[in-house]
């Protein structure tokens, strides 16, 4: 049974970035139940990734590295250059050792193969919140 949320308690909020409508679809369904998960925000191109941020300052950011037209390292690096207060994780299928390191260098908590391991997802994002 899920415990209702205290007013005393806070929330993160969480935006995920990917063009993959299936798996926007799939990775919604297994946070919503995460608790103190909320709101989720989507967005799937690079410019309303960059407009989600701006506007609803997410806790959390779920992101992928390809994008239609642009790619997520470009929103990691503006993350990290407006000092955006937002933790990153990257969930690629883009899961290239030059990818890897760039993100985690730029400053990506984790990177995640999608394939992989998309089941660790609701685990690390309890970690990020209880830390």
């Amino acid at each position: 049974m899920k415990s209702s949320v205290l007013p005393t308690e806070t929330t993160m909020s969480l935006l995920i970035v990917d063009d993959n409508v299936h798996f926007v679809n799939r990775v919604t369904k297994l946070v919503q139940d995460i608790p103190h998960i909320g709101p989720i925000h989507i967005a799937n191109t690079f410019d309303e990734a960059n407009e989600m941020l701006n506007k609803e300052k997410p806790d959390l950011v779920l992101l992928d590295i390809s994008l239609q037209g642009k790619n997520g390292i470009g929103i990691l690096e503006g993350i990290v250059q407006s000092g955006k207060a937002c933790k990153v994780i990257m969930v690629t299928n883009n899961t290239d050792e030059y990818y890897r390191q760039k993100c985690i260098d730029l400053g990506a908590l984790y990177f995640l193969d999608k394939t992989y391991d998309f089941a660790r997802i609701p685990e690390i994002i309890s970690r990020l919140k209880s830390a």
